[in-house]
């Protein structure tokens, strides 16, 4: 397991591709970073996305955006996925990136004015080319466990600011309250 410095810089590095994928900035957005704030309500209209991951997905970890953009935290959502698993697109799109980032393989699909970011993800995919929704994008790589093993980041954008991808796809898991 990474240390907790090390899974920062990791976050930065990835926000900083990110970031230069992504056009303009959006409104309240800093300098040299990304901004923390709470993203407003995601709108009906946007849930639109499938899960990245074949069959009903799995939730290993979930997203804990910092209350500021150096912190800790959880950028994207851990999906239970293992190694050599399909990996699905969550939107139409176009590829912004596909190569190494530090130490595994990240896969970033433009879908208009949001990005996902899939990791790890072995994808022979090009960038520019155009992917459908629930088009096969790549294979979750094998041992590029970077803080979960078995399992499939997804992270998702609008401008600077992360948004839980959990609000967006479709079918939403349902809560069990257990007695």
């Amino acid at each position: 397991m990474p240390s907790p410095g090390r899974i920062a810089l990791i976050a930065a590095v990835i926000s900083a591709a990110a970031a230069a994928t992504a056009g303009t900035p959006s409104e309240g957005s800093t300098a040299g970073g990304l901004t923390a704030a709470r993203p407003a309500a995601v709108s009906p209209e946007q849930v639109r996305f499938v899960w990245p991951v074949p069959g009903l997905a799995h939730v290993v970890r979930p997203f804990d955006l910092p209350a500021e953009p150096w912190l800790a935290g959880h950028r994207g959502v851990d999906l239970a996925a293992p190694a050599g698993s399909a990996v699905l697109a969550p939107e139409a799109g176009t590829v912004a990136f596909n190569g190494w980032i530090v130490d595994r393989h990240v896969l970033v699909i433009r879908h208009g004015e949001l990005s996902s970011t899939l990791e790890p993800v072995l994808s022979s995919l090009t960038l520019g080319q155009l992917v459908t929704r629930g088009q096969a994008v790549g294979l979750v790589a094998d041992g590029e466990a970077w803080h979960c093993d078995g399992c499939l980041h997804w992270g998702v954008r609008r401008g600077q600011q992360y948004i839980d991808p959990t609000l967006l796809a479709e079918p939403r898991p349902r809560a069990v309250l257990k007695r």
